[in-house]
């Protein structure tokens, strides 16, 4: 079978370097891949690498070569374009259809998917002018990833780096995927909320009351999303995981915190993903010193309060008109039959129900579920991979956004 090709486009950023790695997971993983640097992405890698690495020759010029026209037929043949790192000057050139040299020609040229990698200083990111070039590519179809947040370049901090090329590479993965499938960037335009992980409600300095949950699901509805086109907040509550390429990550620790970080990102979200697992109580009362065995002794009783529901305040309020709520239920016995009942309660859109137990869902790459509707609609999602359900969750949210 043929190889899919892809054309990675480096533009002239120190984050260059990184392109690399993403290079070889793209080859490794069986992909054909043509890398276009412009002239200034060459002062950080050189030609030799690029060429060495992907196999194929790595102009920047339209006059080379010029007898395959390649500024016409690399785009052409191409099944994805990826830029990464993406700097502010090819963002704009991007926005505008500028075409001076050999991969802005290529971007012009491309009738496949295009996904653009960020990397930048803070300021540039955030400047007026950028950001409109920025909704402008992502209201004509193309794919920008937020860029992640932390070391820049000299002692800088801040968001505008370039997210992990293992990271990115899962977004070129999904992209391809869809693509392969026929299937546009349906969440293009539209601002998602996904929570993930597990909340704790601590105890004392030292101990908490947890759950299980790894955030393996929530990350996956954040990752298949970002290949859909949608900008992605996602609200991790104590998750190991690494930050998915493309999503703006605020990371909690309990359930109130989780509540007040959901409910400000919902304010200006099309739809909103419950998939944390949030914790229902809370101890009553913080000891401020660890709690500690005596002998002889029984331990004081652990009083709990209720947490606050928020997938239920979220259903009710509706912080956006038309905003789509999905919730999931993790049940371990009468799974739809309290799956259906809490449907009821909550108020939400859909309710994503599935069992768990010690060895069941928690922790696994696996999963399966049955996705509830108001109307009494059953969609089951057969055993196979959390990103499965996940592409199964947005297919049902789509056509339910105004």
């Amino acid at each position: 079978m043929d190889k899919p090709n892809v054309v990675l486009g480096v533009s002239g950023g120190i984050a260059a370097y990184k392109a690399c790695e993403l290079l070889r997971r793209l080859t490794e993983s069986g992909h054909d891949v043509r890398v276009v640097p412009t002239a200034s992405a060459l002062n950080f890698v050189g030609e030799a690498t690029w060429a060495a690495l992907s196999g194929h020759p790595a102009g920047t010029e339209v006059w080379e070569s010029v007898h395959e026209v390649p500024h016409v037929r690399i785009g052409q043949r191409a099944d994805l374009v990826v830029v990464a790192p993406a700097t502010a000057d090819m963002l704009a050139k991007a926005a505008h259809g500028l075409a001076d040299d050999l991969l802005t020609n290529t971007l012009l040229t491309a009738r496949c998917p295009v996904v653009f990698a960020p990397a930048m200083h803070t300021e540039m990111w955030e400047n007026p002018a950028t950001q409109e070039n920025v909704a402008t590519l992502r209201r004509r179809g193309a794919i920008v990833i937020e860029p992640a947040v932390g070391r820049l370049t000299g002692v800088d901090t801040g968001k505008g780096r370039l997210p992990e090329p293992g990271e990115i590479f899962e977004v070129c993965r999904r992209v391809l995927a869809r693509g392969a499938e026929g299937v546009a960037a349906d969440l293009a335009g539209r601002h998602v909320v996904v929570s993930a992980g597990g909340t704790r409600e601590p105890l004392d300095p030292v101990r908490y009351l947890g759950n299980r949950s790894s955030g393996k699901q929530g990350y996956a509805l954040a990752r298949t999303a970002v290949a859909r086109g949608a900008r992605v907040t996602l609200v991790a509550a104590n998750s190991e995981l690494p930050d998915p390429a493309g999503a703006d990550v605020v990371h909690v620790g309990t359930a109130v915190q989780l509540r007040e970080a959901v409910l400000k990102a919902a304010a200006d979200a099309d739809a909103v993903v419950m998939a944390a697992a949030v914790a229902d109580f809370r101890p009553a009362s913080y000891a401020e010193g660890k709690i500690k065995k005596r002998d002889g002794q029984e331990p004081e009783p652990v009083a709990l309060v209720r947490n606050p529901d928020v997938l239920a305040e979220l259903s009710a309020a509706r912080p956006r008109p038309g905003q789509v709520v999905v919730g999931f239920a993790a049940e371990t016995d009468q799974v739809l039959e309290n799956g259906r009942a809490k449907l009821a309660r909550k108020g939400c859109d859909l309710l994503v129900v599935n069992e768990v137990g010690e060895r069941k869902t928690f922790g696994s790459e696996l999963n399966e579920a049955v996705v509830l509707a108001p109307d009494g609609t059953e969609t089951p999602v057969p055993y196979g991979p959390k990103e499965a359900l996940a592409d199964t969750v947005w297919d049902l949210v789509v056509p339910r956004l105004g």
